[in-house]
């Protein structure tokens, strides 16, 4: 498999921090974030790093630059959804020659013996799109993993639109992509912003690739810590007391 190459979700203000810096410079464990996605990234052996900015962007920037990894930014000047996040990256991903990982900037607690999994699973089966699941289990508000008699995978349905079978599903999507690069490109083309939002989502890349004949797969890799996201302070408090106890202190 040739090089592959990780775009970083990093644009967002993060409204629910009480603070004005950019949701993926809030400190954990004294650190900024989205420096233990890196870490993770590096240690996992993905060298070429895009980081799409957005909020106060020359805060990430100027945070980044003291790191020894190669690191190019991107911005998105408009916050139009996680689907448009990565359109933003086209120019840059059409000369990428493996595969393409998406993760999330705000997500310190990814583990790096997960994302070699994935690789070494995507190494081996060559799918359109891997996604990086875990079995959750209280799955509440997550977007549930949907497979068919065989075990293939067929979609991703949102918690309020779950029936109430599919309430019952346990594998969760976590946001962590692993993609054919020509494919993201082909599905990033195809994404719609028809949706009470009006944004566009990298989730439906996923869909998009499966109803277009492409292999779609799951992968419930993730570990139960990969779950805890920060979206306001006491998950923050909740993300590095799990991380001291870890011994990431």
């Amino acid at each position: 498999m040739t090089a592959p190459c990780a775009v970083v979700l990093a644009a967002g203000k993060g409204t629910r921090m009480k603070s004005d810096l950019p949701k993926v410079l809030c400190p954990v464990l004294g650190r900024p974030m989205i420096h233990f996605v890196l870490d993770a990234l590096e240690v996992a052996g993905i060298k070429q790093k895009i980081v799409v900015v957005g909020h106060q962007a020359e805060l990430v920037e100027s945070e980044l630059s003291s790191r020894s990894d190669s690191i190019e930014f991107v911005l998105q000047q408009e916050q139009l959804g996680t689907g448009h996040a990565v359109q933003m990256c086209r120019e840059k991903l059409q000369n990428v020659d493996g595969p393409t990982i998406v993760v999330a900037g705000d997500s310190p607690l990814i583990q790096s013996s997960s994302l070699l999994k994935l690789l070494d699973s995507f190494a081996a089966t060559q799918p359109s799109l891997l996604l990086g699941t875990l079995e959750k289990e209280d799955p509440t508000g997550l977007g549930r993993v949907v497979r068919d008699e065989s075990g293939q995978f067929t979609g991703i349905v949102e918690h309020k639109d779950a029936s109430e079978e599919q309430l019952m599903i346990r594998e969760v999507n976590m946001s962590t992509y692993l993609f054919h690069t020509p494919d993201l490109l082909w599905s990033l083309d195809q994404l719609r912003n028809n949706n009470a939002q009006s944004e566009y989502y990298l989730t439906d890349c996923a869909s998009l690739l499966h109803d277009a004949g492409k292999r779609v797969e799951a992968f419930a890799v993730l570990q139960e810590c990969e779950a805890l996201s920060i979206n306001n302070v006491d998950e923050l408090k909740l993300v590095d007391e799990r991380m001291r106890a870890m011994g990431y202190a």
